[in-house]
Parts: C-alpha cells; structure tokens; sequence
C-alpha cells in the first residue's frame, strides 16, 4: 500500500542539560571509520485507544520531545556535529524532531499489512543513504483514524545497531519516569580501537538506491525444519541456531535462483560477511550498554554445489563467526581488519582468474528487545527497519510473536524476481 505523510512541524530538540567542557571531544574509533555514513533505520508502530490521545497528539508529542531532551544529556555524542571524521563536537547542537500526518493509510492496522520497505522509508526523517549535518532524527507519524509510528534515523557512523536498541530502551525509560532502573552508556570505543591514518577501506561508496528492498516472514515451523533437515544425517553434529539455518537456506535460494547469471561464481565460491557484536567477544566482556560501532564481520567462503550443500553451509557460518575472537580483536585494535584483507585478496584472486565475486551480508537484530519499547502507551503493535542501503544484505528482525523472523533483503531487480521465482524460497515465506 502507497504511504502519504504530509510533515506539518520541525524542530530542533537540545540536550535538557548542557554538556560539560571535559566531554565536548568525543574521539571516533577505528571501526567508526570503517563504517558507512548512513542511517540505522528503525520504526516503531503503536496502537492507542481513546484514552491516549487519539484526538490531540500534541500530548504525546511534548511527551516524546521532553524525555528525548533529557536522554540527549546521556546520549550527548548524538547531539554534536561530526568534524573531519575524526572526531564529534559536543556542542548540543541537538537533533532533528519533526511531526507529520499520515493521510494513507488513514488505520495502523492498514499500515502493518505487507508494507513495502521502500514506504516504510516515509515514516523515517530523513533518507537514509546519506548523512546530514544531524547524527540523530525522530518522526511522530500521527493516523488519522488512531495510532501512531515513530521513526528513528541514528547515523551509522557513530552507531551500531545495538547502540540504538540501547538508546531507545533508555529513551523510553526516561519517558516512563524509569531512568534509574537503566544502565548509562559507557564510551569506550575510541580508547579501545584508535583511529588510523589510512582505514583502507570505505564503505560508503558501496551506498546505492539501484535495489529493491522486500520483507520476507517465515514462521517458527518453517525455521525448525529449516534448523532440522540438513543435520538428518550428523546426528552429532551440533544443532545449527535460527540465523545460521536461515542465513544458509536464503543463501542457498539465491544461489539457486540465479545460478544463470553468476554461472562462474559455484566453481570459485561466494563470500558470506556476518557482522558479530564484539562486546562480549572482547576480553574482559564489555557492557551491552557500550556505546559505539562495536562489532566486526565474520566471513564464510561458500560452494554452490555439493550434496552437502546446506548442512556445510550452516557450519561454515557458525565458522566464520568463531573467527571473531579476542585474537582478531588485538589485530582490529591495532589498525588492521584480516577479515577484510581476506575478502580483498579472496576478490582479487577469483576475478584474475576469470571468474564472478559475489559477497552477501547476513545481520540480525533478533533477540534484541524491541518489542520493550514502551513509552507509557503499551508494547509496540509492529517494529520494522525499511529499504536497504547496499545490495545483497539481509536482515534478520524478529516477528511480533512467536519464534518467527521478518527477513528484509536487498538485491538488484533482477536477481529479486529470480529469487521470487523460486519455488523453494515460495513454499518456505508465510
């Protein structure tokens, strides 16, 4: 269904309380660096009764801007402006608030059934792909007939996923009057992984708007057997987890789908990227509640081909995220990615030899709790991300209810319909 958001209102929201002199440096990191400069984007839908201001959302509104104001003071890096990709200036130059009407849908539950990406994108305050002067950016989508969507933009730059999971459930608490039942963030990053002189790699210039971005559901009996089936025969080997079964099915499936197009790619292999969270992979662990881009890639190499195909392709992920361990975190410390490094001379060798190289990314928001985002209006009815800013990347959300997972995945046009066209990856989507 085709979204239509008229914005009637936009300001700037200020930290409630000024930042002091000694934290208006706040160094970037290494993994900062290597980071794109896009949005995390996310959006939370409510359903309210008439006892929560169906008729007057203004309440809601100085709700929102008010606990967004105090949570800017813990926050105080998202209030700042980036200079020089090198450092934030505290300097509460505060974030971007804006209210709009959302004349269609005019209901919610209209707005939950099969949304595209691509309109999801129009609860949110700003494009995605590209970084404005504001680190931070919240929407108040109001429907006509009852409800409202939040949209949250926080620049990746700055931010991994976690961290903005972290920021909305402070956020809410302080909405909720709760702002003492929550840890604070901790800014470590910096210390912990110095920036360099030359990153060596940027991921920006792989940003594009040439993809389509779709939702996928797959239910909890479909993953189970997705988890079951290729183990029917190593009944030793371990279980694989939901994203390690449905990362390898999905991949399988593209594989399958456009095996035409990448016909040199099955000899030489694909390369699996899988984001990993390093806090607690780090020596001591660090808190949930660090702030920052604190995660780097695992990288599984894959065949096509093989009789074993899936119940190899669930371990090598499983691999490839082993990989991240405290070794690879001393190198990372130190200036140097060997995963990237891999997949540079992984690429090099496979095109000089004539052949196709194919990356897929697979991250996963799931386990998160963003279904706990609850501002003093009950539990999110639907919690969704929107279009893509890279092609091949999927991401895992979890559904609603249940032990079910929303896939969104970005691939070029054509590879879409030739994964849609799969009859496989059609029997296993709700």
């Amino acid at each position: 269904m085709k979204v239509e958001v008229e914005v009637i209102s936009n300001e700037i929201i200020k930290p409630s309380s000024p930042t002091p002199d000694h934290l208006r440096h706040y160094q970037l990191s290494f993994l900062d660096q290597l980071c794109p400069k896009t949005y995390n984007p996310l959006v939370f839908f409510y359903e309210l009764n008439g006892d929560q201001y169906q008729d007057d959302y203004s309440n809601i509104s100085n709700k929102i801007k008010n606990s967004l104001s105090e949570v800017l003071t813990l926050f105080y890096p998202l209030a700042g402006q980036v200079k020089n990709d090198r450092f934030i200036d505290c300097n509460d130059q505060g974030v971007c608030y804006s209210v709009a009407l959302v004349n269609s849908p005019c209901h919610l539950s209209d707005a939950m059934k099969n949304p595209l990406p691509i309109e999801l994108c129009k609860y949110l305050p700003f494009e995605i792909q590209h970084l404005t002067e504001f680190s931070l950016g919240v929407q108040l989508n109001v429907f006509d007939h009852g409800g409202i969507a939040i949209g949250l933009c926080v620049s990746h730059q700055i931010a991994d996923a976690l961290s903005c999971v972290r920021f909305v459930k402070t956020w809410v608490a302080i909405t909720r009057g709760e702002a003492d039942q929550v840890a604070h963030p901790e800014f470590v990053s910096g210390k912990l992984f110095p920036l360099t002189d030359n990153p060596g790699f940027d991921a920006t210039t792989l940003v594009t708007k040439k993809l389509v971005t779709k939702r996928f559901v797959f239910d909890d009996s479909t993953i189970e057997k997705i988890r079951t089936e290729p183990i029917k025969d190593h009944a030793k080997e371990k279980r694989s987890s939901r994203f390690e079964a449905l990362s390898a099915f999905i991949f399988n499936r593209f594989a399958a789908a456009t095996s035409d197009e990448y016909s040199s790619v099955s000899e030489n292999g694909y390369t699996m990227v899988l984001p990993v969270n390093l806090r607690p992979k780090h020596y001591p662990p660090l808190p949930e509640h660090s702030f920052g881009n604190l995660s780097r890639c695992g990288v599984a190499i894959l065949s096509s081909t093989g009789e074993e195909y899936g119940h190899d392709a669930a371990r090598q992920i499983r691999e490839g995220i082993r990989q991240v361990d405290m070794d690879y975190i001393r190198k990372v410390q130190q200036g140097e990615d060997p995963h990237l490094n891999l997949l540079r001379e992984y690429a090099t060798k496979v095109i000089m030899k004539g052949g196709q190289h194919v990356s897929l990314c697979f991250t996963s928001l799931c386990r998160f709790p963003l279904y706990e985002a609850d501002f003093g209006w009950g539990e999110p009815a639907w919690v969704s991300s929107a279009s893509m800013s890279f092609t091949n990347l999927v991401a895992f959300m979890d559904t609603k209810t249940g032990n079910g997972i929303e896939a969104y995945i970005a691939l070029k046009e054509e590879d879409m319909a030739k994964l849609e066209a799969d009859e496989e990856f059609l029997k296993a989507v709700s």
